[in-house]
C-alpha cells in the first residue's frame, strides 16, 4: 500500500429495513396469517391476550409506590412494553397488530374484505379476550399479589374508565383515544419490523409504547388485560360499563388508527417502491385459505 493512501473503512451492513420492505413484510404476514387453521389462529390469539395481561401486570408492578408522574409513566410504559415484546417475538396474534397487517394486505392486493378476513378478525378478538381473562383467573387463584398491587391496579382502571362519567362525549373521547393508541402501536410494529436484531426490535417496541401508556390512550386489548386482572377482585366497574362504554369505542378507534393512519398512509406513500410480485392479486391465497377452513 502506498504511503499516503488511506484505507477505506469497512461499511457495516444496514441495521434496518426500508419502509417499502416493511410494507412488503406486512403484506406477506397478512397473507400467511389467513392460511393457518382456525385453531392455530385462536391459540396464537389466546397467547397474545395472555401476554398483554402480563404486560398490564408488569406496568402496575414496576410503577407501584411511584408518585412522581414522569418516572411513573416511564416505568408503566416499560412494564407494558414487556408484554408487547413477548407477543411480537413469539409470533402471537394481537388484534391491534392485525389492524395494521390485514388492511395492508387488503389495500395492496384485493381491495375487498373476504369472509376469511372477517372470521380471522373475530377469532383474534375473542382469543385475545379469553387469554387475558385466563391470566386474570390464574393470578386471582394464585394469591401472589398483595393489597398494594390491587391499589395500584385500581389507579390504572380509574384512568381507563374516567371517560364513562362524561356521557356521550366520553364515549367518543374513548374512540378518539383509541385512534391515537393504535397509531402508536402500529408504529411500534413498523419499528420492530424495521429492526434486524432482537434488541433493535425491543427498543422499537418500547419507544411508542411508553408514549401510549403515558398518554392513557385506549388500547382495546390492553384494557382487556387490566380489566381481566381486576374483575375478579370485585372492583366497582361492571361488565356493562367496560364493554359498552370502553371496549367497543376503543376497538373502533383502534381499527381506524391502525388501518388508516398506519396501513393506508404508508401503503400509498410507498406504493411505487413495493415489489409487484408481492402486491399482485393472488387467487391461490383464497383457494388455500378456503380449503384450510373447511
Amino acid at each position: 500500500m502506498k504511503k499516503n493512501q488511506k484505507k477505506t473503512p469497512d461499511v457495516p451492513d444496514r441495521q434496518y429495513f426500508f419502509p417499502a420492505q416493511i410494507i412488503e413484510y406486512f403484506i406477506e404476514e397478512g397473507k400467511e396469517s389467513l392460511k393457518i387453521t382456525n385453531l392455530a389462529q385462536f391459540i396464537l390469539s389466546f397467547m397474545a391476550g395472555a401476554f398483554i395481561a402480563f404486560g398490564a401486570l408488569g406496568s402496575v408492578l414496576l410503577s407501584m409506590e411511584v408518585h412522581t408522574p414522569g418516572p411513573f409513566n416511564l416505568l408503566a410504559g416499560v412494564g407494558f412494553a414487556i408484554g408487547y415484546a413477548m407477543i411480537f417475538l413469539s409470533g402471537s396474534i394481537l388484534f391491534t397488530e392485525i389492524n395494521v397487517l390485514l388492511p395492508t394486505y387488503i389495500l395492496q392486493s384485493k381491495f375487498w374484505i373476504s369472509k376469511n378476513v372477517l372470521r380471522f378478525w373475530g377469532i383474534c378478538y375473542i382469543g385475545n379476550f379469553l387469554g387475558a381473562l385466563f391470566v386474570g383467573l390464574l393470578l386471582n387463584l394464585s394469591g401472589s399479589l398483595d393489597k398494594e398491587f390491587y391499589e395500584g391496579l385500581l389507579k390504572f382502571m380509574e384512568k381507563k374508565m374516567e371517560f364513562t362519567e362524561r356521557g356521550t362525549w366520553g364515549w367518543f373521547q374513548v374512540l378518539f383515544s383509541g385512534i391515537l393508541a393504535n397509531w402508536l402501536i402500529g408504529i411500534a410494529a413498523v419499528l420492530a419490523t424495521a429492526a434486524r436484531d432482537v434488541m433493535g426490535k425491543i427498543f422499537g417496541i418500547l419507544l411508542p409504547v411508553i408514549i401510549f401508556e403515558a398518554g392513557n390512550f385506549q388500547h382495546a386489548v390492553a384494557n382487556m388485560g387490566y380489566f381481566s386482572i381486576s374483575v375478579l377482585e370485585g372492583f366497582e366497574y361492571s361488565w356493562y360499563e367496560f364493554i359498552l362504554l370502553n371496549l367497543i369505542p376503543a376497538s373502533i378507534g383502534n381499527l381506524i388508527g391502525g388501518g388508516i393512519l398506519v396501513s393506508l398512509l404508508l401503503s400509498f406513500a410507498f406504493k411505487d417502491d413495493i415489489d409487484e410480485d408481492i402486491v399482485k392479486d393472488d387467487d391461490e391465497t383464497d383457494k388455500i385459505s378456503d380449503k384450510v377452513h373447511k
